[in-house]
């Protein structure tokens, strides 16, 4: 089973803000609280996450390698991150509107041992909240 989250979050900033944020792997990383800790690969675009999931197969963190695979700044990031535990993809896509910046998020979770596709059904929507927590917080001084 996959999991599928679409979400799109209206910030009254400059896309540029929102971008300078959602382009970040590490601004990325640190919003999502299953990332135990992570390290940024200077210059690659890629990231390994240490992830630490609730499930009863998995005891340690799970290491997973991200890697931005298209990028089209200012406008859009999609990045991938693989382990033997999960498989997610996510697409940010930042929008100009006449208030500010709309920002579409779009998140595909694959697990590949019993229980992380029904912890991700459960906690997706809550995961997705603490990024645009940590976005609005980032954005606000730069209005």
């Amino acid at each position: 089973m996959t999991v599928r989250v679409r979400r799109v979050f209206e910030f009254d900033a400059p896309p540029e803000a929102v971008w300078d944020f959602i382009a970040d792997p590490a601004k990325r990383a640190e919003a999502i609280s299953v990332v135990d800790s992570y390290e940024i690969h200077d210059g690659t675009g890629e990231a390994t996450w240490h992830v630490r999931l609730p499930i009863p197969f998995v005891k340690s963190t799970a290491r997973v390698e991200t890697e931005d695979i298209a990028r089209d700044p200012p406008s859009y990031v999609k990045f991938v991150g693989k382990s033997s535990v999960l498989r997610v993809t996510g697409e940010h896509t930042v929008e100009s509107t006449d208030t500010g910046t709309r920002l579409i998020n779009e998140f595909v979770v694959d697990g590949r041992v019993p229980g992380v596709e029904r912890f991700f059904e459960r906690n997706l929507d809550a995961e997705l909240e603490n990024l645009e927590r940590a976005l609005r917080r980032s954005v606000e001084g730069e209005q």
